[in-house]
């Protein structure tokens, strides 16, 4: 048996590897495709299979899937690529006739409002056109995601952004990593889509008296408006179309894409998803 993890040499690959060892995957069954060559190299050697692939070029992509019974497509980083990017896999796959694809998609793909939802609900419905027998995992957000907000904490005692009330199901790679080792590793989750988020949702407000108790020190969360938020982010150094497009993020936020809590990680995983303050302890 052979499961192709795309995207092995990103933030969320990178912890999908040992979890599939851990769930009895040999690392020599389990085969990293990445584009770092680098960090491609340093997974040879702990003795996993390797494949350099780019997701813009449909034939590295077909190799990199050839013989693989199990493939896991964890969503390509530029938004604007990726629907072309996924094709290239799902074809691929199609073509090979895998066992199982694995898709890491957005909360509520198919009814979310957030300015990320378009390409992946696009894609979920590729992978439905193909008649791949597939599993759908509906990532909430990263909580690494907020990393930023809370070194702002640390160094300003302020966390400022547009997202209002708006709430956030987050959960940390880790634990959605772990699910997508259980659902590769048990034939029972084709067919399946699961809502995967924290048991918990929390608001920036929340976050900054966690993080203030984490912190032993006064943390104030301030709103501000999309505009000022870009700004903001420009001053930290994004260019201005990539700050629009980031503080954006917020507005999701704050229309509530990201606040539906589900048990499903949770049963996935067999225990509760990482509470926010236990990972903010971790930073």
């Amino acid at each position: 048996m052979t499961i192709t993890v795309f995207g092995a040499t990103g933030q969320l690959g990178t912890l999908v590897l040992p979890a599939l060892r851990e769930h009895g995957v040999p690392a020599d069954q389990i085969r990293a495709v990445g584009r770092n060559e680098e960090r491609l190299a340093a997974l040879a050697a702990e003795g996993f299979q390797t494949a350099r692939a780019d997701l813009d070029d449909p034939s590295s992509v077909r190799a990199a899937v050839a013989g693989s019974d199990r493939v896991l497509l964890i969503s390509a980083s530029e938004p604007g690529k990726r629907v072309p990017q996924h094709r290239a896999v799902i074809d691929a796959a199609a073509t090979e006739g895998v066992d199982q694809l694995v898709y890491t998609s957005i909360a509520e793909a198919d009814t979310s409002s957030h300015v990320l939802a378009p390409e992946h609900r696009e894609t979920e419905q590729l992978i439905a056109a193909s008649g791949l027998p597939a599993t759908i995992l509906r990532n909430n957000w990263y909580t690494e995601n907020h990393q930023g907000d809370f070194a702002a904490a640390k160094a300003a005692g302020i966390i400022a952004n547009s997202a209002g009330d708006g709430r956030i199901a987050s959960a940390p790679r880790a634990d959605y990593a772990e699910a997508a080792a259980v659902v590769l590793t048990d034939p029972r989750h084709i067919g399946k889509t699961y809502e995967l988020s924290g048991t918990t949702a929390w608001s920036f407000a929340e976050f900054a008296e966690i993080a203030a108790g984490v912190l032993g020190s006064d943390v104030e969360y301030r709103e501000i408006t999309v505009e000022e938020e870009a700004k903001q982010l420009e001053g930290f150094g994004l260019p201005a179309d990539a700050a629009a497009f980031v503080a954006s993020f917020s507005q999701g936020t704050r229309a509530g894409s990201l606040a539906r809590t589900s048990s499903d990680l949770k049963e996935l995983i067999g225990r509760e998803p990482e509470a926010l303050e236990v990972t903010l302890r971790t930073w």
